[in-house]
């Protein structure tokens, strides 16, 4: 037998290009805003706990409708809000006009962002910048942006929370392409210990809950599959069976983690707040 039969088939390569487009049409699908506007609490914890002060730069990357954005701009921070998609924006740029604050938008890609080193006090991301194809030169856009002595700011879905749970079953009926890591990995210290410890002075990182409150599972998964990119884009992909098969499941993840027993949706997600001190 020669030596190449015990050879392991590689694995091929991730089409990083075409995951982002795929993503990137998820995202834009829907009308992410109608979620994200419920996660504000989760902008306004992450500024407290940056311990962010008046005056400071904050960037805010794939910022979505602008939670953080919005949050750092109470605090009567200098903010630039990015996404790459405009119509999240747009929505950002509403709320910021109907409550009268600052915040420049601008549309932009985590893993190139169009920044000059060094030019951020703060840099933020929730829920955002985990969903990036290359972790890796995501998370370098980020330090590099970032000041020295500059904080960088993140709160990421775990792998075993509810969000996590449900990318995990979106995945059983329409599997991630080969090679793709999955987004819950920042929701790890572990992972984010790989990605930003060699450029920081300190990693701090805290499990946090977000409560999802609905007026029923029902009312939730009719709102995801509505509204939430990647939820709408798996039931477009799926035939009518599978769909209800889909349904099925992520009706018995809310059930899983649901506390409450009148007929309601109180279902607490977990992620990771993290807090990293550049050096």
């Amino acid at each position: 037998m020669t030596p190449t039969a015990f050879a392991t088939k590689s694995v091929p390569a991730p089409d990083l290009a075409a995951i982002k487009t795929a993503q990137q049409a998820a995202w834009t699908s829907g009308d992410y805003a109608v979620v994200g506007t419920t996660l504000q609490i989760v902008g306004e914890d992450l500024c407290e706990a940056l311990d962010i002060r008046a005056g400071q730069t904050v960037l805010d990357v794939a910022a979505g409708n602008g939670n953080v954005s919005l949050a750092a701009a109470r605090r009567w921070c200098e903010v630039v809000s990015t996404d790459y998609v405009p119509s999240l924006l747009e929505r950002g740029r509403e709320r910021a006009n109907a409550e009268g604050v600052s915040i420049q938008f601008q549309q932009a890609d985590a893993e190139a962002l169009p920044f000059a080193d060094d030019s951020f006090d703060v840099v933020v991301s929730t829920f955002g910048v985990m969903f990036t194809p290359d972790h890796d030169r995501a998370a370098a856009e980020m330090v590099r942006v970032c000041k020295r002595g500059g904080k960088i700011g993140l709160a990421n879905w775990t792998p075993d929370g509810f969000i996590g749970q449900l990318f995990k079953a979106i995945g059983k009926h329409m599997p991630s392409p080969a090679g793709a890591k999955s987004p819950a990995l920042w929701g790890t210290r572990a992972r984010i210990t790989e990605l930003f410890e060699p450029h920081a002075v300190s990693v701090k990182s805290a499990q946090r809950n977000f409560v999802f409150r609905y007026r029923s599972p029902e009312h939730w998964l009719d709102v995801f599959k509505t509204h939430y990119g990647p939820v709408l884009k798996t039931f477009a992909a799926l035939d009518t069976v599978n769909q209800e098969a889909l349904q099925h499941d992520l009706l018995a993840l809310v059930c899983q983690f649901n506390r409450t027993d009148d007929g309601t949706m109180v279902v607490p997600s977990e992620y990771l707040e993290i807090v990293i001190t550049r050096h």
